[in-house]
């Protein structure tokens, strides 16, 4: 599987991170400072509440050290593009969204090795593999930092061309990312049949707790509907072939890449649902004002 994980995983989240770049604005990032409040909320949801979450679970769940890692890795990352297509299918906050995704993949690229390399040994100790930092960021910074860059630059020189451009690597990258989900479970079957059980019920509550509590604090801090979208979503959706990268390619260790490939398919029925509750409730709000 080398092959697989060393050349064509790398350019999936390359990919999606230069169809991210592409959709970005400078009107993006300003509205970071237009919106302080929802978008520190977010900030906190995903750099600390989430890997609390994530550690609690690892902890108290029954599972091997290396299932244990491959959590902590998954709730580290920065929430996925998607997270940004279906806000705005529900109507929610799509500019804060963008924001928090883009702000946050780039915070991750320090924050994710400093979780990593505690997690590794907690939970592995004198078993945990070696770990540089700095090759660990250096890594994270070429599949990620490098493709936003290069598709910020192109939004900004041919705008019209990534308008067009960026819908299309959107759809590719996540087909693409779905496929080879499915293709690592297929050379990894009889690990799956093993570890599956196991690793699903933690993640699908890692999943459903990161929305519940972000979707609590956005009505507690009483944002707006469409910022309660956009931080439930985002804390919701997880950039699943990030978490693949790191444990398959940088980590060389193919049980910690099961976390990742769980999360990526487990995350988008729930997220999924809430977009079709949401949306019900905003029918229904819609015809209550229509109504006398």
């Amino acid at each position: 599987m080398n092959s697989v994980t060393d050349i064509i995983l790398p350019s999936i989240v390359a990919l999606i991170m230069l169809s991210m770049g592409l959709a970005l604005t400078t009107a993006d990032f300003t509205a970071v400072a237009r919106q302080p409040k929802a978008f520190v909320l977010g900030l906190m949801s995903q750099l600390l509440f989430l890997p609390v979450i994530g550690f609690a679970l690892a902890s108290l769940w029954p599972m091997s050290p290396s299932l244990a890692v491959g959590l902590m890795i998954i709730a580290a990352c920065p929430g996925g593009p998607m997270s940004n297509l279906l806000t705005h299918l529900a109507r929610g906050d799509t500019a804060l969204s963008i924001s928090l995704t883009t702000v946050v993949s780039f915070v991750t690229i320090f924050s994710l090795p400093i979780i990593l390399r505690f997690s590794m040994a907690h939970f592995m100790g004198d078993d945990a593999p070696p770990l540089s930092l700095l090759g660990t960021i250096s890594g994270l910074a070429m599949m990620t930092l490098i493709p936003l860059s290069c598709g910020l630059g192109i939004r900004a020189m041919a705008p019209a061309f990534a308008m067009a451009a960026e819908p299309i690597t959107r759809r590719v990258a996540t087909v693409v990312f779905f496929l080879f989900i499915l293709a690592a479970i297929a050379m990894e079957w009889e690990r799956v049949q093993n570890d599956l059980g196991a690793i699903a019920p933690p993640i699908l509550i890692l999943n459903l707790g990161a929305m519940s509590l972000a979707y609590g604090l956005a009505r507690a801090a009483r944002l707006s509907p469409p910022r309660v979208v956009a931080l439930t979503l985002e804390c919701g959706i997880q950039n699943g072939s990030l978490a693949m990268f790191v444990a398959a390619t940088l980590l060389q260790d193919q049980m910690m890449m099961l976390p990742g490939a769980a999360y990526g398919l487990l995350m988008f029925p729930t997220a999924f649902l809430f977009v079709f509750v949401f949306l019900q409730k905003d029918r229904r709000s819609a015809l209550k004002r229509i109504v006398p």
